[in-house]
């Protein structure tokens, strides 16, 4: 028989009759009453030309066909049913757990999630910043992977920033990093010159401490190596610990600041901030996605999805002041 003429009502109630080896039980599961489920199974039987029950005055008997038919139609319910439990995860209902750090949730994610859930509107985002414990030198590598697993298996998804992590998890690199010096155009209104390089040190210096935090040299210290010129790390100037607040006060034109601009897209977009030497650093930091292995539906087309929104968003380029 053709797909197309498959009684599927019919069908199902033969199924609970036989199952429950009673029209009165069967009628209970279907909400319906036992004469409509006995109706259902008269017409199988006439669309079918075979007899599936033999009635007695309070007893029902499968007849050879009806014994014969039941493993195939179980297992072509069961297959509907598996199908329906995975079409149902691609509409999964709920909450998606997120952690991330500060600086990224703010600059990054934040301004882009709407976009996620016109496309997912049945899905609540449930965010959370952690910042990943600075340097190996004041943890094992063995506690670190402990914290990161921890945090892998109570969230949905986890980005961490900095080398690549050591798990038995799903792992993606989203954001690969580089450092530039950057600055506000109002601050090179102010009458200093800045032709080249060189000319850094006569203006205020703005830290974003991550490199020093994470114990590496400071963001500073590498590119001014990077631009052939003496390290220096003079005492004053403002510094930050979170890359959001260093970039807020770059724009605001406190200083100038090497910071990683793929942080600053929004800012080096609307020329808010420029990059005004083609000096770049290569760094060895990154942002990475962390997931557990074997996820949802709902949680894969998150992460199909954040990895394409930044693969499509162009890395900014060296702008002339």
């Amino acid at each position: 028989m053709h797909i197309s003429q498959l009684p599927l009502t019919a069908l199902r109630a033969f199924e609970m009759a036989a199952r429950h080896m009673s029209f009165k039980a069967a009628a209970a599961e279907l909400h319906v009453t036992p004469t409509a489920v006995g109706h259902q199974i008269q017409q199988l039987e006439a669309v079918l030309g075979v007899k599936l029950f033999d009635r007695g005055h309070r007893s029902l008997i499968l007849t050879a066909a009806g014994k014969s038919c039941l493993p195939s139609l179980r297992r072509g319910f069961e297959g509907l049913s598996e199908a329906m439990d995975v079409l149902a995860e691609f509409r999964e209902v709920g909450v998606l757990s997120l952690s991330a750090p500060p600086s990224f949730t703010l600059r990054l994610l934040m301004p882009i999630t709407h976009q996620f859930l016109a496309l997912h509107p049945e899905v609540d985002l449930n965010v959370t910043t952690r910042m990943r414990e600075p340097g190996l030198s004041l943890r094992s590598a063995r506690d670190e992977a402990a914290t990161l697993q921890d945090w892998v298996e109570n969230a949905d998804v986890v980005i961490v920033y900095g080398d690549r992590p050591e798990l038995d998890v799903e792992i993606c690199e989203i954001v690969p990093l580089s450092l530039a010096l950057m600055c506000s155009p109002a601050l090179l209104e102010r009458g200093r010159a800045l032709q080249s390089p060189a000319d850094v040190f006569n203006f205020p210096w703005l830290h974003d401490e991550r490199g020093v935090k994470y114990g590496t040299m400071s963001f500073w210290e590498q590119w001014l190596r990077a631009a052939d010129l003496e390290p220096a790390t003079p005492e004053g100037g403002h510094r930050f610990t979170h890359a959001a607040l260093a970039i807020e006060a770059a724009v605001r034109g406190e200083g100038l600041l090497v910071s990683t601009p793929e942080l600053c897209r929004a800012e080096l977009a609307r020329g808010a901030l420029i990059v005004p030497f083609a000096v770049t650093v290569p760094f060895d930091a990154s942002y990475y996605l962390l997931t557990r292995r074997g996820n949802t539906p709902r949680i894969r087309a998150f992460t199909d999805w954040l990895g394409k929104a930044f693969i499509d968003d162009a890395e900014p380029a060296h702008q002339q002041k």
